[in-house]
């Protein structure tokens, strides 16, 4: 398998082709087209079990991110579990006062931090669209990246599960999982 960066969606196209001029470079945000941007946690893919939520599930895995925060002056969200047009998800400190965290499932009492949330919430529910969502579109990113080196867009470039600083790519999530280093 050739090599496979992820690169900031910011970036203007004509740069990104002269620095990685043998690569393919595929957009996975929201802003995608298709296939690619089936990868985007905004898709609502349907049907994505919430963890620590028996029988419920989200359409989409940002849903399930922004549904289970915990903020000062508001609880969970189950509306956002049921977004479809990948808009409004988001919901901000501005609105709702500090993030206190993420409750550990819709009837769960505990609430846990950001590390654990992406840990127990967020690499669970996007590594289960992974499994059961893109088989076919991870097998032509596969097959690209057995012809040329891959260039993954995203809005986000940490790509370090544990670099609570900057938002999580989940491009480089793509990346780990079609190099077979997915997060333990």
């Amino acid at each position: 398998m050739n090599e496979i960066q992820i690169a900031s969606k910011r970036r203007k196209i004509a740069n990104l082709q002269r620095d990685f001029p043998a690569a393919e470079i595929i957009d996975l945000t929201s802003k995608a087209p298709e296939p690619w941007v089936r990868f985007s946690p905004f898709y609502p893919h349907g049907n994505i079990p919430i963890p620590f939520s028996s029988g419920r599930t989200a359409q989409s895995v940002e849903g399930i991110w922004q549904g289970l925060k915990v903020f000062e002056t508001a609880g969970i969200d189950p509306e956002k579990f049921q977004v479809t047009n990948m808009k409004g998800l988001k919901r901000t400190v501005r609105r709702f006062g500090p993030v206190l965290g993420h409750r550990l499932g819709v009837d769960g009492r505990e609430i846990i931090g950001y590390r654990e949330a992406r840990r127990q919430i967020y690499l669970p529910a996007y590594r289960w669209v992974l499994d059961h969502c893109l088989e076919h579109e991870v097998g032509s990113l596969r097959e690209i990246a057995e012809k040329k080196p891959l260039i993954l867009l995203d809005y986000e470039t940490n790509c370090e599960v544990d670099n609570l600083q900057k938002p999580l790519s989940h491009a480089g999530l793509v990346r780990l999982y079609l190099l077979g280093r997915w997060p333990n």
